[in-house]
């Protein structure tokens, strides 16, 4: 099955500059909460510093890198050493390459431990992905809203929220014209871990 190539909720969720599309029910719920408490348990969860206007903080939710072997990858100020592929991280990108004909090469891993983890505003425009990367995100745990909007201007707003299972492919020129953040929130209580698949030149 090609997701690009099917009707449901394949359409650009973009009003120009760049591509984002969104498929809800990627992996089924029960096959997706099998994922989350086996990548919850196993992955190396750590906190990182990053530097935010030029200060250096802890973020705001836990990572991991993996990925292919003697490859780094930085932003913010951190340079990650990536850990090799577990079965489980190997399985859903090759489930991910096979539906969105793209490769991957590393995938960094995010655990949001409640509502008050978050992601500010950015952009994946690190030089190593290239000019137009292609970025795969996975959801699973706790629905969280997604929020885009145009870089330069700060308006035309967009609020996504990302359901457990959920797949989200940005692309084209999306992290030249768009930035996206998770927001706080004091709604959620719960955790979610979110997968994002790139590859690295």
């Amino acid at each position: 099955m090609d997701l690009f190539k099917e009707n449901f909720n394949s359409k650009n969720l973009l009003p120009y500059g760049g591509e984002v599309y969104y498929y809800p029910d990627f992996f089924s719920r029960e096959k997706a909460d099998g994922l989350f408490l086996d990548l919850e348990e196993t992955l190396s969860w750590r906190q990182e510093p990053i530097r935010i206007f030029g200060k250096m903080i802890m973020q705001p939710r836990l990572t991991a890198l993996y990925g292919n072997p003697n490859q780094e990858y930085g932003y913010s100020g951190i340079s990650m050493t990536p850990e090799l592929w577990t079965e489980s991280l190997f399985e859903i990108k090759e489930k991910i390459e096979a539906n969105s004909q793209e490769t991957f090469t590393h995938v960094l891993c995010n655990l949001y431990r409640d509502g008050q983890d978050s992601m500010g505003w950015h952009r994946d425009n690190e030089p190593i992905l290239g000019p137009e990367p292609c970025i795969a995100s996975l959801t699973l745990g706790a629905p969280r809203v997604f929020q885009l909007r145009n870089y330069q201007t700060k308006k035309d707003k967009i609020d996504l929220l990302l359901q457990h299972g959920s797949l989200l492919i940005m692309k084209g020129q999306s992290q030249q014209v768009w930035e996206h953040q998770v927001p706080k929130t004091k709604k959620v209580a719960t955790p979610r871990i979110n997968l994002t698949f790139r590859h690295l030149k």
